[in-house]
């Protein structure tokens, strides 16, 4: 009797034990929003699913928390109102980080460094300063970090706003507007190295910090702290697996950290 109990209470530690070691599983599914219109990061493909560098980088943490999940498109500018009723759990759309999203959203720690930079004709606009564009007509994704950036600086300028990041650039080669501001690597990677851009390119210098944030990073609820500890940690094996630096090599021919 007395050795029975023993090897139970063996069992038992072994049990604590091999729980502590573990990493700790999510005890409910996911639903994680990206924009979808915005290639690179986020697009439909001509199969009709959803793609591209942040879809992977999701499926590549929902793996690491061994969770299901269920990736869904929503428009940039009802991306936060949407996790904060609720309507999904986590955003993984190459979000900036900003003060003033961080009053209303939890950021995970950076999965991606950002700099933005004008887009116009070839060798049209040396100088993008303020004073140099007043009276230009400059497109933005309505919402952005960009979008406030602009409205904050470029006062004499006609900001037009857009809801699709694809929209703008079409304007630009209609000539409808004269320069459009996004995401320096998604230009370079996307809009410009398409037939139709032949003629247009990154003017002026980058931009970055202030309203242009801290990098890019994932938001969560404020009132769902486990749910960041786990993609942080995530994150954590990710870049140390080499998970994530196979997801960037997918799309790109430089790190993006």
């Amino acid at each position: 009797m007395m050795e029975f109990r023993k090897l139970k209470s063996v069992l038992a530690m072994s049990v604590v034990a091999l729980g502590a070691l573990s990493t700790p599983v999510m005890a409910r599914d996911l639903r994680i929003a990206t924009e979808g219109t915005y290639a690179p990061w986020s697009f439909v493909d001509e199969k009709g699913n959803l793609t591209g560098w942040d879809v992977d980088i999701a499926k590549a943490l929902c793996e690491e928390m061994k969770v299901k999940c269920q990736i869904v498109a929503q428009e940039w500018d009802g991306i936060i109102p949407g996790l904060l009723a609720k309507k999904y759990d986590m955003i993984v759309a190459s979000m900036t980080v900003t003060e003033k999203r961080k009053q209303q959203v939890a950021f995970s720690q950076k999965y991606k460094n950002t700099t933005s930079q004008f887009v116009a004709a070839k060798g049209s606009y040396p100088d993008t300063s303020p004073a140099a564009l007043a009276g230009k007509r400059i497109g933005v994704q309505r919402g952005s970090s960009q979008d406030t950036f602009l409205t904050d600086n470029y006062k004499d300028s006609e900001i037009v706003r857009y809801d699709k990041t694809t929209d703008p650039e079409m304007d630009l080669i209609a000539g409808r507007i004269d320069l459009l501001l996004a995401n320096r690597v998604t230009s370079m990677v996307g809009f410009l190295a398409t037939p139709e851009a032949a003629n247009f390119g990154l003017v002026g210098k980058e931009y970055s910090g202030g309203v242009l944030g801290e990098g890019n990073a994932i938001a969560v609820r404020k009132d769902d702290p486990e749910l960041l500890k786990q993609v942080n940690s995530a994150l954590d094996a990710i870049f140390k697996n080499g998970k994530y630096d196979q997801v960037t090599s997918k799309y790109f021919k430089f790190k993006l950290m």
